[in-house]
């Protein structure tokens, strides 16, 4: 993480503030913005690694949260972690079985870049749909569901799967996104069940 990092604000905040990314700050904003978790939300947090997403969520509800990610994530207190894939049905099915009802699904994952950007939106889209997927299996009716993309060509689709599945849709770049950057949260609310 060279210079580009050393000169990038919102990083060095995150890392001042005892974050371990600058995604955190995305988070407060879409909470403060759009109050989508309540102090009594069991939350799951999918693509959870650094675990940047999980300290803020444990400050926001006093209900269990739950990271999920592929690769492993640093101890944090207050939080549960599953190693492992979230389109596995063992993986969906433990996260139920660990929490019971769940209020809020979350996901700030993102593909490894290629750099070829058709081929990566292609791909950022495909973890999109996965996400939404297990939301639907997991949440409980009215839960909410968050969930990072990238403008292109087939995002339309992409929110308009989500459109189908929940009351309320708005789409919403943060602040502490890089300018330039194509990244867009879609903030979905009251699921239909």
């Amino acid at each position: 993480m060279g210079s580009q990092w050393s000169r990038d604000k919102v990083y060095l905040r995150a890392k001042h503030e005892g974050f371990r990314s600058r995604a955190s700050f995305k988070l407060i904003e879409i909470q403060e913005k759009f109050a989508i978790i309540r102090r009594d939300d069991n939350i799951i947090d999918l693509g959870a690694a650094p675990g940047s997403w999980l300290q803020v969520l444990r400050t926001l509800t006093d209900a269990r949260v739950l990271g999920i990610d592929l690769n492993p994530i640093a101890a944090l207190d207050g939080i549960e972690t599953i190693e492992g894939d979230l389109t596995d049905p063992a993986v969906q099915q433990r996260a139920q079985e660990m929490l019971g009802t769940v209020s809020i699904v979350v996901c700030d994952a993102a593909p490894k870049l290629s750099g070829h950007k058709s081929y990566d939106q292609a791909r950022a889209i495909a973890l999109g749909e996965e996400a939404l997927v297990f939301a639907c299996n997991v949440l409980k009716p009215g839960g909410n569901f968050v969930i990072k993309s990238f403008q292109g060509a087939d995002f339309p689709e992409l929110l308009g799967m989500i459109k189908e599945h929940f009351h309320a849709v708005k789409t919403y770049s943060t602040k502490a996104t890089r300018k330039g950057s194509t990244e867009i949260y879609i903030i979905a609310k009251n699921f239909k069940g």
